[in-house]
C-alpha cells in the first residue's frame, strides 16, 4: 500500500533543496565559536544562513536561530520588557504556558477571529506583549493582523507572532516579535528562528546567537532552513483550488467544514463528521492508509478536546469529530480524492448505523 500523508501542519517532508544545503553544512561541521579556521568556516556559513532567512522574508531586523517556534515563543514570553501580557484565546498550547496564568486571554468569534472589542479593552489596560497567530494550527484560519498590528503599537504594546504556518506562504507580518520552525516549510525538525524588530525590548542572558540563546549553534540546519526558504514551492492558487475540493466533498457526504466563512490559510482543512469520534477516525483513516491529524493529544496518547474549536464555540457534537487535512506543497488531487472516497465511505456507514 502507497500511503497518503495529509499531516502537513504538523511536520512536512525535508525539501530536496533543503537536504543539499544541508549535506553542504556538514562540510562546516565545526562549532562556529572557536577562534580557529574550521570554526570560522562554520561561523561564515551560520551568517550565510542568516542573511539569506533575511533577505528571503524581506525583515530588515535580528535573526536568532533557535530550536523552533515554541522556543522562540517562551523567549519573548519570559524576556520581553514589557509589564504586561496577552494572547488570543485560539493560541498554540505553548503560548499560555509560556505567558504564565496572569496572562490576559482575549477571546474570538464563531468565526476564530480575535474580538478586536476586547483586544481593545486589553490595551486600554496598560503596555503588553500581545501573542496573537498569524494562522491558526489547527483551523487554519488567518488573523487580521495587518489590522490589528497598528492599533496594539499605538497603544504602546508589542505584537509577538506565530508565524510557523504561514512562514513562506504569505508574507510577514508587520511585528515586534515573530516565531518560526523549519520543519513546518521545508527545513529540519528541531529548528527555527525568532525574528526581533529591537533587540533592546529584549533580555539578553548570555552565549551565542548575540547573548539572546544559549548553546552549540547548529549550522548545517541553519543552511538547510535558508534554502527550505529560498525554494517557494508552494503554489498557493493551486493548493486553493485543492482545498475548495476537499472542502466540497467533505460537506457533499454529509461533514462539516469549521470556519469555512472565515479567511484561511489553503494548506489546512479543518473538517468534522457530527455524531463521529476523532479517535474513531483516526484509526479509520491509518487502517485505509491515510495520515491525518485531530488537533492536540495528551502525552499518554489520548484524545483531548480542542481548546480551539471550544474557544470558538463550537458545539459539541461537531467538535468531537474533528479531523484536520493540511497539505504539502506537492499534495495532489488524487490524494485529496483518496481522503474523500474513504470519508465517504465512513459517513456512509455512519448513516447507516
Amino acid at each position: 500500500m502507497t500511503r497518503i500523508f495529509l499531516d502537513h501542519a504538523a511536520t512536512t517532508n525535508v525539501l530536496q533543496e533543503a537536504r543539499e544545503a544541508l549535506e553542504r553544512g556538514y562540510d562546516a561541521w565545526a562549532n562556529p565559536s572557536s577562534p580557529h579556521a574550521e570554526g570560522r568556516k562554520a561561523r561564515a556559513a551560520l551568517e550565510e544562513a542568516r542573511s539569506t532567512v533575511a533577505e528571503v522574508l524581506c525583515w530588515r531586523h535580528d535573526v536568532i536561530f533557535t530550536s523552533g517556534a515554541s522556543e522562540s515563543i517562551e523567549i519573548v514570553a519570559e524576556r520581553a520588557r514589557i509589564a504586561g501580557r496577552a494572547h488570543g484565546a485560539t493560541e498554540h498550547a505553548i503560548v499560555p504556558h509560556a505567558m504564565g496564568p496572569s496572562s490576559k486571554v482575549i477571546p474570538v468569534g464563531p468565526d476564530g477571529l480575535i474580538d478586536e472589542a476586547a483586544l481593545d479593552a486589553v490595551l486600554a489596560e496598560g503596555p503588553a506583549l500581545v501573542a496573537i497567530q498569524m494562522v491558526n494550527n489547527e483551523t487554519g484560519i488567518l488573523q487580521p493582523l495587518d489590522r490589528l498590528a497598528p492599533k496594539i503599537r499605538e497603544a504602546g504594546s508589542l505584537l509577538l507572532a506565530d508565524c510557523a504556518q504561514s512562514a513562506s506562504k504569505y508574507p510577514l507580518p508587520d511585528a515586534d516579535f515573530i516565531a518560526l520552525s523549519a520543519h513546518k516549510l521545508g527545513g529540519t525538525p528541531g529548528f527555527g528562528a525568532l525574528l526581533v524588530k529591537d533587540l533592546g525590548m529584549l533580555e539578553p542572558v548570555g552565549g551565542q546567537e548575540k547573548g539572546y540563546r544559549r548553546g552549540t549553534q547548529d549550522a548545517p540546519s541553519a543552511l538547510a532552513f535558508a534554502a527550505a526558504l529560498s525554494a517557494k514551492p508552494y503554489d498557493m492558487e493551486r493548493l486553493t483550488i485543492l482545498r475548495s475540493r476537499l472542502d466540497e466533498g467533505v460537506k457533499a457526504a454529509g461533514g462539516v467544514v469549521i470556519g469555512d466563512q472565515s479567511p484561511r490559510l489553503p494548506t489546512i482543512g479543518s473538517v468534522a463528521l457530527p455524531g463521529a469520534s476523532s479517535a474513531s477516525l483516526l484509526v479509520r483513516f491509518d487502517l485505509a492508509g491515510i495520515a491525518v491529524s485531530a488537533g492536540s493529544a495528551c502525552s499518554s496518547g489520548k484524545m483531548k478536546e480542542s481548546a480551539v474549536l471550544a474557544a470558538m464555540g463550537v458545539a459539541p457534537d461537531i467538535a468531537n469529530g474533528f479531523l484536520r487535512v493540511s497539505f504539502g506543497p506537492y499534495t495532489s488531487e488524487a490524494e485529496v480524492d483518496a481522503f474523500l472516497a474513504e470519508w465517504s465511505r465512513i459517513a456512509s456507514r455512519a448513516r447507516a448505523a
